[in-house]
């Protein structure tokens, strides 16, 4: 397993829409293995396809505590089926924004198609964390940043912060 450079904002490769994925084979199982150490490395609790720098609809999620036994799970061609009229906020954060927190507001519970690992068919009805992690890992997909979902303001200092600290780094 090889952990992968994190694309950071505002690299535009985030902005990019994830192609799907015609077939489960050994190279995508290896893709998402080094998904996998990845995400835990830097530490994070999910990890979509597209912040390795692969526009595929793919992604990872391992919500388990600090202590627990590790429970990773792979979403591939993940689609959103149904979404809750009931919101929650939770606190986000995310690898290819590092350092940078918001409270984001989401539908509570969804309900997930997708393929796992050996290409089988799956629907998940996922409420709490796991829901929040999935919206923001799909939104990923379709080249939406957590940070779309704050105020217009807020965003925009965001992205002026990135955008300075990568010049900075360019020189």
């Amino acid at each position: 397993m090889t952990i992968k450079p994190l694309i950071i904002l505002p690299d535009p490769v985030l902005r990019q829409l994830s192609k799907p994925i015609e077939r489960v084979d050994a190279d995508l199982q290896r893709l998402a293995d080094d998904m996998l150490e990845t995400m835990y490395d830097a530490p994070g609790i999910g990890l979509a396809a597209i912040q390795i720098g692969v526009p595929r609809r793919m992604l990872v999620i391992d919500i388990s505590r600090e202590g627990e036994e590790k429970q990773p799970q792979l979403f591939i061609n993940p689609e959103i089926l149904t979404s809750s009229d009931e919101r929650s906020v939770y606190e986000e954060g995310c690898l290819s924004i590092p350092d940078y927190y918001a409270e984001v507001e989401r539908p509570a519970t969804v309900s997930v198609k997708y393929l796992d690992r050996n290409g089988k068919e799956q629907t998940v009805e996922a409420d709490g964390l796991l829901a929040t992690c999935l919206q923001h890992e799909i939104d990923h997909l379709n080249g939406v940043l957590f940070i779309d979902h704050i105020s217009r303001l807020k965003r925009e200092m965001v992205i002026k912060k990135f955008t300075k600290a990568a010049k900075s780094k360019a020189l």
